[in-house]
């Protein structure tokens, strides 16, 4: 009787924890039950959740890995089974995390001046995650940041997983209704392909699965018809005068004013 009181609800666990970590939610809760890093008990006249002592312990110990360290949840369950076997995860200190950060031209997470997770490829084709040091002085270390940021990077599929922390059958999932796809002509992935299985993984933590990025990109390409037709005489005329690329220049405008919407609208 002493050993059930001390089990709590899903809801008593969420109160628990959120002076610690107010983004925390039940389906956040449930989120990591459904892919088997938390394992509370069902009541066996109800069926609800019941939190031992341990399981908050562990959602604890998942929420501030992936609030401090930025850990994807394939790192934190390989840490868990150790733990579940008696061992010491690896110190957390020895990973030197860093938050990802978005690149001036909204064109994915970067760390340190490239993509989030990015490291070299067995074949060294891949790219670095330690920027090449830029020339000495303010204005050359920002040059030196801008170059590296828009320098094209090219991951194998094997390179991708890694990098991005995605699961294999997560990928295959995106990949089958072409919200990841390799750069054009080519079986290598590219910045923006990084970047969205970057933005997948995190997203699932909040329900947000591969239902709802195939809805959009339905939208995004309507609205890549819609620019393509609209700004086609431009393109023309600007090839024609030897003019800057007409449609990079569109595509910024287009992507700010649909993060501005999105935010106003998140605001309301």
């Amino acid at each position: 009787m002493a050993a059930a009181s001390t089990q709590r609800s899903i809801g008593q666990v969420l109160a628990s924890l959120k002076g610690e970590f107010p983004d925390i939610s039940i389906s956040k809760i449930r989120f990591l039950e459904s892919v088997g890093l938390v394992s509370p008990e069902r009541s066996p006249s109800s069926g609800y959740r019941r939190y031992a002592e341990r399981d908050v312990d562990r959602l604890r110990y998942i929420l501030r890995v992936q609030k401090s360290h930025y850990l994807p949840l394939k790192v934190i369950r390989e840490h868990l089974e150790l733990m579940d076997r008696g061992l010491q995860p690896p110190r957390l200190e020895s990973l030197r995390p860093q938050p990802p950060v978005e690149e001036p031209n909204n064109s994915g997470p970067v760390v340190n001046g490239d993509v989030a997770g990015g490291k070299p490829s067995a074949s060294g084709s891949g790219t670095s995650a330690t920027a090449t040091p830029p020339p000495a002085g303010p204005a050359a270390a920002t040059n030196g940041s801008a170059r590296q940021q828009n320098k094209p990077i090219r991951l194998s599929r094997d390179d991708l997983l890694e990098a991005s922390g995605l699961t294999e059958s997560a990928l295959s999932e995106l990949e089958s209704i072409q919200v990841i796809v390799p750069r054009r002509g080519t079986h290598y992935y590219g910045r923006e392909a990084l970047a969205i299985a970057v933005a997948a993984r995190r997203l699932a933590v909040y329900g947000i699965d591969s239902r709802h990025l195939r809805a959009f990109k339905l939208a995004a390409d309507r609205e890549i018809g819609l620019v393509e037709q609209a700004i086609a005489p431009h393109v023309r005329r600007s090839q024609r005068d030897g003019r800057g690329d007409v449609a990079a220049e569109v595509t910024q405008l287009v992507i700010g004013v649909h993060a501005a919407l999105i935010r106003t609208g998140m605001e309301r």
